[in-house]
């Protein structure tokens, strides 16, 4: 299995590239702020799943980088509130989101409590 056959790295791919559709029309203000900090924290979530994977057979590192792309995921989760308060995004877009957010933490979690489902146990 390839760590794009994950479904926490889908969903999460499919987040990020929503939140990068959304974030095109936040003002030219937030550039090097909102805009930039959201969409690096969706896509890290990602790019951490894909090298948790590719150490998988080291479960203390797997775990830990799990526990980074577990973070990144809480990190846009906060940036969605933000684009919120900020009016950026509507109530009912942010509460999508935040949903997506949610569910993906709970497969990442999964994958944190059960490595040895996902390859961790084997020896070199």
């Amino acid at each position: 299995m390839d760590f794009k056959d994950l479904l926490a790295y889908k969903k999460g791919f499919q987040l990020a590239m929503q939140i990068y559709e959304l974030s095109k029309s936040f003002p030219k203000e937030e550039k090097y702020s909102l805009t930039d900090q959201i969409r690096r924290s969706s896509r890290s979530t990602c790019a951490n799943l894909a090298e948790a994977y590719r150490k998988r057979i080291y479960p203390k590192h797997f775990i830990a980088k799990l526990t980074d792309s577990d973070g990144e995921n809480s990190e846009t989760d906060v940036w969605l509130d933000f684009a919120k308060e900020c009016k950026y995004i509507s109530n009912e877009q942010h509460s999508s989101l935040h949903s997506e957010c949610m569910e993906i933490g709970k497969l990442i979690n999964f994958m944190i409590n059960n490595p040895d489902k996902f390859g961790s146990n084997q020896l070199v």
